[in-house]
């Protein structure tokens, strides 16, 4: 199952309305066949501009970031539920990078520049581009001198 992040703002309200807010939002993923990875509380915050939900202003928010694995098909799912639920504010979904594993090691990085091989390579490709800065008077313009000789 591919990882998704929920960013999601909820509406200013008590700790328990909050905490049942969020089993509400994490058993939708549950219903759905999803597996929360972890939740992390952004904390209480203003908003940088004014929002409008569900014929309400709302100038402060409850920000959660929820990292999920479930089914591209259940994000849909998620976003047409969580857009009728009055708590939430607003809700993104993004897709999560996958994990790379870079094989780095301490006699690598101990290296001096010079001799560390993303460097060589990015010097390599900076041999092989042409300067773009660089402009030659092109002597084929009908003029048999050049005409901004000092």
């Amino acid at each position: 199952m591919p990882a998704y992040e929920l960013a999601i703002m909820l509406r200013a309200m008590p700790k328990n309305e909050l905490k049942s807010s969020l089993r509400r939002i994490s058993q939708a993923i549950f219903d759905r066949g999803g597996i929360i990875r972890n939740i992390e509380n952004l904390g209480f915050r203003p908003t940088p501009y004014k929002t409008s939900a569900h014929g309400l202003v709302h100038r402060e928010a409850n920000y959660f970031i929820i990292k999920v694995d479930t089914a591209s098909q259940a994000v849909a799912d998620l976003k047409e539920e969580y857009s009728r639920d009055v708590d939430i504010i607003r809700q993104r979904v993004f897709k999560a990078p996958t994990d790379i594993q870079d094989s780095c090691t301490l006699e690598d990085e101990l290296l001096p520049p010079a001799y560390r091989k993303d460097v060589q390579k990015m010097i390599d490709i900076g041999k092989t581009q042409v300067n773009r800065f660089t402009y030659k008077f092109k002597y084929n313009s009908g003029l048999d001198y050049y005409p901004f000789q000092r």
